[in-house]
């Protein structure tokens, strides 16, 4: 049950008056920086593995024992990298724009070292990719934590919050798209300078971006510690549902371009150009999802995501060489069920720091990143050594290891969904429908409450 509100000051974007909806120029500017950032998290997460792998002959065993580490060691320094995005909100819109240059400058030359590697042995590889991640990682987090804390922070309704996150993650799906296909038709390098040039825009972009309302004086450092996030019930119980929903997209990001390379035998260059239908389906679908927020609220539209992603998804498990075609349908209308993904989780979030007395957004974006970094640490750390265990090796044709690798890609991010939808409902669908006639509702709690 919730406790008596607490006494210390609200959070700013609970004390502002209603932010007005956001213009066309105003949603650029804030979501464009969206697009680097999400133009840059692909290579990292999703082409890395197999570029490391297949291309550069890396072991793939000490290949996810690498990633796993150097997941884990990002995921790690994420909280503290919160406070710092909250200490930098804190002084001044020229601090946040001051630090995110210098860590975006770092992120540059980092990708351009670990995708450009100037050492050939697999051991030497395998320390070059650990050391340039090591750079690349808390610098791609210190921008997406304050980007996102920076959003939360402007208010709003629901309907509001929506739209924040959607002009930043329809921008980072526009750059995903681009990120997909501009190493096949131009190469690496064009990938590269592609990256830099856009995150120059969007910082500049930035600079234009609506200012949320500064916190009172004196009151960030008390709301930002380290833990006080997980003090709030109405944050544990998001964040359950958002790490095993998380892990259930992570396996199959990991594992896409080998199941498109082996299981499927695709035609070289499929990969991109499959990874590119599924995110521009789920940019095609965004202001549908948007609309139904508006309608039915944002956590009912995200479990109808999730049941559809499970519906269309476990087609997957049941295709074999040569059926690109079946694959392509699966990317696309699973592409339709991600923008859930991406719309409703950060605006819930958004909806909790809005309360009174909640933690800091910077704090709660920083735990936030680390169970999304996590999930994918735990995805390519443990299920890469798995398909390796079973018997997969990338080029494989054995059809024990084509059938682990099967299972790995799409029956087991089944049903780690199956158990986010559960969770979603149990956590908070059906406890918010309990209480909504009381005060207190689920997402509306003290940051003090118990479960």
């Amino acid at each position: 049950m919730a406790e008596p509100m607490p006494t210390h000051p609200a959070p700013a974007s609970a004390m502002a008056a209603p932010q007005p909806e956001l213009s066309l120029p105003q949603g650029l500017a804030y979501g464009l920086m969206g697009l680097p950032l999400a133009f840059v998290a692909l290579p990292l997460y999703v082409v890395l593995p197999h570029h490391y792998a297949s291309t550069l002959g890396a072991p793939l065993a000490a290949l996810g024992g690498v990633l796993l580490g150097a997941r884990l060691l990002d995921a790690l320094v994420d909280p503290g990298l919160g406070r710092l995005a909250d200490r930098l909100l804190q002084h001044s819109p020229r601090a946040v724009w001051r630090a995110s240059a210098v860590a975006g400058a770092l992120l540059a030359l980092a990708l351009w070292a670990v995708f450009m590697p100037l050492v050939h042995s697999p051991a030497a590889l395998l320390a070059w990719a650990a050391v340039g991640l090591a750079l690349a990682y808390p610098a791609y987090s210190l921008l997406s934590i304050t980007h996102q804390a920076w959003g939360a922070r402007l208010g709003g309704n629901e309907a509001q919050r929506g739209r924040v996150v959607a002009w930043r993650e329809g921008a980072g799906l526009l750059g995903v798209v681009l990120a997909s296909v501009l190493p096949t038709l131009l190469g690496v390098p064009a990938m590269l300078g592609a990256f830099s040039g856009l995150l120059v825009l969007g910082w500049l972009a930035w600079h234009r971006a609506p200012v949320p309302a500064p916190l009172p004086q004196g009151t960030a450092d008390d709301r930002a510690g380290l833990w006080q996030p997980w003090r709030q019930a109405a944050f544990r119980r998001l964040m359950g549902v958002f790490v095993l929903n998380g892990i259930a997209s992570a396996v199959p990001a990991t594992l896409l371009l080998f199941f498109v390379q082996d299981r499927l035998q695709a035609a070289p260059g499929q990969g991109p150009v499959l990874l590119g239908l599924y995110f521009l389906s789920a940019a095609v679908a965004m202001p549908l999802w948007l609309r139904a927020v508006a309608r039915w609220g944002l956590a009912p539209c995200w479990l109808a995501g999730m049941l559809l992603a499970v519906a269309v998804f476990a087609w997957a498990g049941t295709l074999g060489a040569g059926q690109v075609v079946a694959f392509r349908w699966i990317c696309a209308l699973s592409g339709l069920t991600l923008g859930a993904d991406l719309v409703v989780p950060g605006a819930l979030l958004a909806g909790v720091l809005a309360q009174p007395g909640a933690a800091s957004a910077g704090a709660s974006f920083g735990w936030w990143n680390f169970a999304n970094k996590l999930n994918l640490a735990l995805a390519a750390g443990l299920a890469l050594p798995l398909l390796a265990a079973l018997g997969y090796t990338p080029g494989s044709t054995d059809a024990a290891g084509l059938q682990a690798l099967s299972l790995g890609y799409a029956a087991l991010p089944c049903a780690l969904k199956l158990a986010a939808a559960l969770a979603l409902y149990g956590l908070i669908l059906r406890p918010a429908a309990q209480g909504r006639a009381r005060p207190g509702a689920l997402l509306q709690p003290s940051p003090t409450d118990t479960p």
